[in-house]
């Protein structure tokens, strides 16, 4: 496969996660209204504005953009990884009930005991930055 359609290929991947990480945390406040902590709010933050840079540089075939959503796709995953740690590691457990009027610490999913929203929010960071970092090592090389 040409360099060209690996770019676009990944480009337009990390658009798609980040448009289903945001469906996903609407669908969680608005549909089953769990009501999101600061931490959560940060995370959004730094997701929702990727939908857009990514879909511009997508359409666009603007590559060097990649390097911009890179930066917020880590940024959110840190943050995404703390509050993972907060909600599962029991010796940082204690520090989400001073996270504002929802405690970090809360569980709203716990599917197979370890999949929670923040864990969610971890892996489409994640993935993002995958397909970014594949758009970057292509374009450099072309």
């Amino acid at each position: 496969m040409k360099r060209q359609q690996v770019m676009e290929q990944s480009m337009f991947a990390a658009w798609g996660l980040s448009l289903i990480a945001t469906a996903g945390s609407l669908f969680f406040s608005e549909v089953l209204k769990y009501i999101p902590c600061d931490l959560c709010w940060y995370q959004r933050i730094l997701m929702y504005p990727l939908i857009i840079l990514l879909g511009v540089a997508s359409a666009k075939k603007d590559y060097k953009m990649s390097s911009y959503a890179l930066i917020l796709s880590l940024i959110g995953g840190c943050i995404s990884l703390y509050h993972y740690l907060i909600q599962k590691v029991p010796f940082l457990h204690e520090l989400g009930n001073a996270c504002g009027i929802v405690p970090c610490n809360t569980d709203y999913i716990n599917w197979f005991g370890f999949i929670t929203i923040p864990f969610l929010a971890l892996v489409a960071f994640a993935l993002i930055s995958i397909s970014l970092f594949i758009v970057m090592k292509n374009a450099k090389e072309n």
